[in-house]
């Protein structure tokens, strides 16, 4: 990608399929920072997943701390926001399923995490799947992930003041506050 990137605003949403080159651009948008935070919320379940968790990390290489919560995303960006250290969450839809997974309400822990977006101490660029662009699934937790996925990219969409799709490693801007 040999794109002039954006600076950094309070909130950024990157949207885009799989494999559309979000983190990618996520990460890129981050380079120049010394002081930046990796928020991982991937779990490695099996070898595959495993396999996907390390190109990202070689992707990424030196220069990131790395803080793996697959769960308390809310209460870990308050945390640690910080206004010299951008956070970069990859990715909002494997949060979800998290989750999901845990039996926990995905409608309240979206709106924690909208909450917790507008009074951040610094910067922060999260990552999400855009998975509403296909068909609609034939079983009902597929339907209820893609409705919940669709839902929660609304919202934080909503707190941010910036959003971009990405698509075959391009950027699109569908919203922009400029600073």
């Amino acid at each position: 990608m040999n794109q002039v990137t954006p600076p950094l605003l309070s909130v950024t949403l990157i949207l885009g399929g799989a494999r559309s080159g979000k983190s990618a651009y996520a990460e890129q948008l981050l380079s120049g920072y010394e002081n930046r935070l990796y928020l991982a919320t991937a779990e490695a379940g099996d070898a595959e997943m495993a396999e996907r968790i390390r190109i990202h990390q070689e992707r990424r290489g030196d220069g990131w701390q790395t803080i793996e919560k697959p769960l308390e995303l809310a209460t870990t960006l308050a945390a640690e926001a910080q206004p010299d250290r951008p956070i970069l969450v990859d990715c909002l839809t494997l949060w979800l399923a998290n989750v999901l997974a845990a039996g926990r309400d995905a409608e309240t822990e979206t709106q924690a995490l909208s909450v917790a977006l507008r009074g951040l101490a610094g910067p922060v660029v999260l990552v999400s799947n855009e998975v509403g662009s296909g068909i609609v699934p034939d079983n009902a937790l597929a339907r209820q992930f893609m409705d919940c996925a669709g839902r929660l990219n609304q919202v934080v969409a909503g707190s941010s003041d910036r959003v971009l799709l990405i698509t075959a490693g391009l950027a699109t801007t569908l919203k922009d506050a400029k600073p």
